[in-house]
């Protein structure tokens, strides 16, 4: 385990010195922000003299540290809509350019959706669409604030800069407010304070291909900004993996474009195993001083054979994917870069080799992580729902898809363009034409392949332009929203014959963390196989339409990692498959969810919203990873039931050749693993257990290496009547913090153990919950899982009271932590 955790670092450490970078000179403007939600009467309210002792100075900005979404938590709020308008952030910025005559830049890394900059009272520049990156050169405004400086002693000498950001609904924008997700606001990703020569590199775009005698070409296209009328000198510098310098050269040319092609006679292919990059330098040598440009690429190859599988670097390559929403508890949209990190850390542990991007371009931290770790990606745009808005909105899908190739053009990671996304899914505008649809989708598909030719483009769930792109996506959630998870490969094998190249983007289903079921199945029995198992109108909702497991099924962890089980263990038995992403990789939020068990998430997660593990993360792992583990299915699991001396299953998911399983010190037996079998490989156990504590400790080995695992859990052999009343506990876990439970009980006191009624947390006094942070734990109005219930609460004193409320059952109240000891 040092030795992995050592390798990653190096990685993440390469990342950081070798991402997309125009200059040296670079500051992330993180700190001393203001910000304000609301709209402004003008931009003078934001530069405007605060003088001291004028409380009645309005509006009242907070102090902010950048990236900031000003959804951070509204968007999980059970009880209103998520904030769509306009946000104010403030700054003032200390301009110390080093170059003559240099250009001093602002570098925006993704903000949402609409978005103007001023400086002073000037605006300097807009921007639309929430998340390609776009650059601001403030350079002749900045020599036009010295007039400013009388206008504030708060601001002195330095520059006052002021940005608009607004995610107002707007149905000639992209995405649609249909989308399964939340249109966020605000600066949720960097910004940069970037300074450059007068004429300066601004892009460079690196085609790396492999020849027949396994040399390597490159082709450098280099753009230049702010022409001078002098003469550009580079030096140009590139390492391999190792370090060591395999070429150099340098170049003079007056151009503002400049093209320059090299030959390496031995490379290191880039793989998902062995992600080696090439790192490049380019140094732009100006009087006084150089600026420094620096970006990495890879050599790979890759092709969809014709209803056939997917092969990387000339073998057969099966595509293990899960897709990635930009949102996290607490934050949503604004994830710093070591969140980031960790987030793409758990994916690849888990064992994924492709990533989808859903549904728009993402931070360019993103795409650094996906080729250090060796992770293929899908980017697309968000064209997503609705339907096709007039040319404002046909010109920004244009746009964005010309900014994404453009931005993130050198990344080996990536294989394919999206161009949308359920497109056949209409209700923004009267009309819904698919013949129209099918022309902007045909237009989009020929730009991205003038703008790159190397790879592929792709969309998912638009039947009627199937025919358009190279790869496409029915919808396929076998198990979920229609029939039986058993369906998966018959109607995937029939899919796969529509289209040239099949690759099974959206699959797998929701889960209530916590929630677990002796008999996961039951309530299903009216729903049909042979059915198919495309979503359809009105699958989502929990309510009317046709018997579906997304509606009839409780959303146990216990169902979904059954279903995730067995379309693993087919995928890895159906020779043909290019390969499917599971869709979610971590919950998210979304404004069209309301009802669900936690309000306002998919739960379609392996992950909860907080990077804290489901169960059914580590059924991945047990198929797509190398390393050693075993995992007994339910350690969040506390109270299993059944009758005295009834067999009940055990499940080990793991990627051990056997595994041994104890309990209560004594040995079940050993079973081999057999990927034909299910559940679990053949790694599961019907023993019974004793009334009471529980242990079971599980034993694999793979490779010399011994893996263990442990559950402890209550076995209830009494059977609970109607749910009664509730009774509430607190615990502390450290000075400042609880854990605050509530239990379902019936009239004899025993907990109810499939009860998922809705309850509402509420306090009073001196303590707070720690509440819309969209997770389980972390909502004050949530779906009890197996009769339980908890919230945190953050406490300032003894002095408070929490309740707990239901339909149709008595509201429980318990006095604040030190007041019940007492």
């Amino acid at each position: 385990m040092k030795k992995i955790t050592l390798l990653l670092g190096c990685l993440l450490a390469i990342v950081e010195l070798y991402a997309q970078s125009i200059s040296t000179h670079s500051t992330r403007l993180n700190d001393n922000w203001e910000f304000v939600r609301a709209d402004l009467g003008g931009i003078w309210e934001a530069v405007r003299p605060v003088k001291a002792g004028r409380p009645e100075t309005v509006p009242l900005w907070q102090e902010v540290s950048l990236p900031h979404c000003f959804n951070a938590t509204d968007a999980v709020n059970p009880y209103e809509n998520y904030y769509q308008g306009v946000g104010w952030y403030r700054t003032a910025l200390e301009i110390q350019n080093p170059y003559k005559n240099g250009r001093t830049l602002l570098h925006f890394e993704g903000a949402g959706q609409k978005t103007a900059v001023y400086i002073g009272t000037e605006k300097v520049g807009e921007h639309v669409g929430g998340y390609d990156e776009w650059i601001l050169d403030i350079s002749d405004y900045i020599s036009k604030t010295n007039t400013l400086e009388a206008l504030s002693k708060k601001y002195g000498k330095q520059v006052p800069l002021s940005i608009k950001c607004d995610n107002s609904r707007d149905l000639e924008m992209i995405p649609s407010d249909l989308s399964d997700f939340n249109v966020y606001g605000g600066l949720y990703r960097y910004v940069n304070l970037i300074y450059v020569p007068e004429n300066y590199i601004y892009q460079v775009h690196t085609t790396a291909r492999i020849s027949e005698d396994e040399s390597g070409k490159v082709a450098l296209d280099i753009a230049l900004e702010g022409a001078n009328g002098e003469a550009s000198n580079l030096e140009i510098v590139v390492k391999n993996s190792k370090g060591k310098v395999v070429y150099k050269a340098a170049i003079e040319s007056e151009q503002q474009r400049i093209h320059h092609e090299f030959q390496l006679k031995e490379i290191e292919r880039w793989s998902t195993t062995d992600p080696n990059l090439y790192h490049l330098v380019i140094k732009n040598k100006v009087v006084g001083g150089e600026q420094v440009y620096r970006d990495q690429f890879g050599f790979r190859t890759f092709r969809f054979e014709k209803n056939g599988p997917f092969y990387l670097n000339g073998e057969r390559f099966l595509i293990r994917g899960t897709h990635r929403h930009e949102d996290h508890a607490g934050v949503a949209a604004a994830m710093t870069e070591d969140l980031i990190r960790q987030e793409m850390q758990l994916m690849k542990e888990m064992g994924v080799n492709f990533i989808r991007l859903g549904h728009y371009q993402q931070s360019r931290i993103v795409l650094n992580l996906c080729d250090s770790l060796g992770i293929l990606v899908w980017e697309e745009i968000p064209w997503c729902r609705g339907g096709l808005g007039g040319e404002t909105y046909r010109e920004q899908a244009r746009r964005m898809l010309k900014n994404m190739i453009a931005q993130h053009y050198n990344h080996p990671a990536v294989i394919i363009w999206g161009l949308g996304n359920e497109n056949d899914w209409p209700g923004d505008y009267p009309e819904f034409d698919k013949q129209k649809i099918r022309t902007f989708m045909s237009e989009l598909n020929a730009i991205a392949h003038a703008l790159d030719n190397e790879r592929k483009t792709g969309i998912r769930r638009c039947d009627f332009c199937s025919d358009i792109v190279d790869v496409y996506s029915p919808s396929i959630w076998a198990g979920w929203y229609r029939g039986k998870f058993i369906d998966y490969e018959a109607v995937s094998y029939e899919r796969m014959q529509q289209v040239d190249h099949f690759f099974h983007m959206e699959w797998g289903g929701s889960s209530h963390a916590g929630r677990h079921d002796e008999n996961p199945d039951q309530g299903l029995e009216n729903v049909q196989a042979g059915q198919g198992a495309d979503e359809r109108a009105g699958d989502a909702s929990l309510v009317g339409g046709t018997a579906r497991v997304s509606r009839d099924g409780n959303w146990s962890e216990t169902y979904i990692c059954n279903l995730f089980d067995w379309h693993l263990r087919t995928q890895s038995e159906m020779p043909w498959l290019t390969g499917a992403a599971q869709w979610a990789f971590k919950d998210f939020s979304t404004p069209v969810r309301p009802e669900n068990p936690v309000p306002y998430m998919n739960q379609k997660g392996v992950i909860q919203r907080d990077f804290t593990k489901k169960e059914s993360y580590y059924v991945f792992q047990s198929y797509w990873t190398d390393k050693p583990m075993a995992h007994i299915y339910g350690h969040s699991w506390e109270m299993r039931w059944g009758a005295a001396g009834a067999n009940r299953m055990v499940k080990v998911y793991s990627n051990c050749a056997e595994v041994e399983l104890f309990l209560n010190g004594k040995s079940m037996g050993t079973k081999k693993r057999d990927n034909k079998v299910f559940p679990a490989c053949g790694l599961f156990w019907t023993i019974p257990f004793q009334a009471g504590p529980n242990e079971l400790l599980a034993i694999g080995q793979k490779d010399g290496t011994k893996v263990r695992d442990t559950v402890q859990f209550y076995y209830q052999t009494k059977a609970w009547g109607a749910p009664d009343h509730f009774v509430m506990h607190e615990q502390a876990i450290d000075e400042q913090y609880s854990w605050l439970e509530v239990r379902l009980l019936d009239k004899d006191k025993s907990v109810c153990l499939d009860a998922k009624n809705k309850v509402v947390f509420s306090i009073i006094g001196d303590a707070k919950l720690i509440k819309d942070q969209g997770t389980p734990h972390g909502s004050q109005k949530v779906e009890l899982r197996n009769g339980v219930a908890k919230i945190k609460v953050r406490r300032q004193s003894s002095t408070y009271t929490t309740a707990v409320k239901s339909e149709g059952l008595p509201t429980a109240i318990l006095n604040g932590l030190e007041q019940e000891k007492m």
